[in-house]
């Protein structure tokens, strides 16, 4: 039987993906935006915090170019002993979090027609 987690924990980068995804989705309008907030909130935040393990590790993916290779040992050296990072895949989006002991850290959410890199720092 699965253990309840505590009450979820929602990171600044989490609150700042959710507002570049209603910029994003602004031209499909504000609904859109409220669909997907009352979708993560009322069902797949408790559905996760109920069963957290339902999902795939997310350094299981295989990694094959040096640039990720060398991301990948970067975000291992971050977590915890014990942290699990996971990835859930619903609809067009991915949701990152990390199951830290009782706890329940949500980390990151992004569109899948997001561009997943910041092109100001190539130019500036």
């Amino acid at each position: 039987m699965a253990a309840r987690l505590g009450q979820p924990i929602f990171t600044e980068n989490f609150a700042n993906n959710l507002d570049e995804i209603r910029l994003f989705l602004e031209p499909e309008g504000t609904n859109a935006f409220k669909r997907l907030c009352t979708r993560i909130f009322d069902d797949i935040v408790p559905t996760l915090c109920q069963f957290p393990q339902s999902v795939r590790r997310f350094l299981t993916h295989p990694v094959r170019s040096l640039e990720a290779q060398t991301l990948a040992r970067r975000l291992e050296r971050l977590l915890k002993k014990r942290d699990e990072l996971r990835e859930f895949v619903v609809e067009d989006y991915l949701i990152l979090y990390v199951v830290r002991g009782k706890k329940m850290i949500f980390l990151a959410i992004k569109h899948h027609r997001q561009l997943s890199f910041d092109f100001r720092h190539f130019w500036f």
